[in-house]
């Protein structure tokens, strides 16, 4: 029986396996086919023949698809290390060290989480104008770095530092280590799993956020590649070949972000908040 038990659900896992990637084989097969081929029927699962000048086709159609790319990178890369950096040292105060009323501003603070980013977007860009820090990158780091996520941030690594027991906070203090030692020595390797699942969480949302840099920025040398990806499609239609071949390049980033990191997120998930 259990044999057969195991056997069903290696059928299952594979069936659904192969729903959930047949959207981004498509993507692919679509980004190698030729324009007047894409709506063709039946559908043409291997493209015939195989356009490979589609992916250089990109970027001659969209000059500045480079300088696109180039921004998402620097803004998600930035956005993770700060939200990582905050949520470790804000996560640590909240989990190992004692000051008043610590109970009711971590409260405070995860309200924060519970306020739509739609909802403060109007007067946020009211301030960033006035500040002169609209059309630059600055409203696309900072605010996603102490807003929703940094507060996720806390809250998850919070929780990773209680698992941890306080026999080795009282060791390393009996050692002579100061708070920011152990912080610095203890803490932050054994989170490990933790800054892997909270990095993959921040680089995906940073990667993939519209709306903010729709509303920020004005200046085309200054998008991000969700902005790119819609300038593929005009008054005269979408260039499918061509927006899916930007698409599969915008992927790659994501998925080496997970396989890198896929073991330690595993354990963070399966151990984050067990104590």
């Amino acid at each position: 029986m259990r044999i057969l038990s195991n056997a069903l659900s290696y059928v299952l896992l594979t069936i659904v396996s192969a729903i959930i990637l047949m959207p981004f084989v498509w993507m692919v097969t679509t980004s190698l086919k030729d324009q007047t081929k894409i709506f063709s029927f039946p559908p043409q699962w291997i493209p015939s023949p195989i356009v490979w000048s589609n992916y250089s086709k990109v970027f001659t159609t969209q000059t500045l698809f480079i300088t696109h790319y180039a921004n998402s990178v620097y803004i998600a890369i930035v956005v993770t290390i700060g939200t990582c950096i905050f949520g470790a040292l804000a996560g640590f105060a909240f989990a190992k060290i004692n000051f008043p009323y610590k109970n009711v501003f971590f409260l405070i603070l995860l309200s924060g989480m519970m306020i739509p980013n739609e909802v403060t977007i109007i007067p946020n860009f009211i301030w960033f104008s006035k500040l002169g820090l609209v059309n630059n990158h600055f409203p696309l780091i900072i605010p996603p770095m102490l807003g929703a996520g940094g507060i996720f941030g806390v809250f998850l690594l919070r929780q990773f530092y209680i698992t941890i027991p306080k026999d080795l906070d009282e060791a390393a203090e009996m050692d002579g280590s100061t708070p920011w030692q152990t912080f610095w020595r203890i803490m932050v390797p054994m989170a490990t799993p933790a800054f892997a699942t909270l990095s993959i969480f921040t680089f995906l949302h940073s990667w993939e956020d519209f709306l903010d840099p729709l509303i920020y920025i004005s200046s085309s040398k200054l998008f991000t590649l969700p902005i790119a990806l819609k300038l593929f499609t005009d008054t005269a239609g979408t260039d499918w070949h061509l927006l899916m071949a930007a698409s599969v390049m915008a992927t790659v980033p994501l998925l080496l972000v997970f396989f890198f990191a896929q073991k330690k997120f595993i354990d963070g998930i399966a151990t984050t908040g067990l104590k």
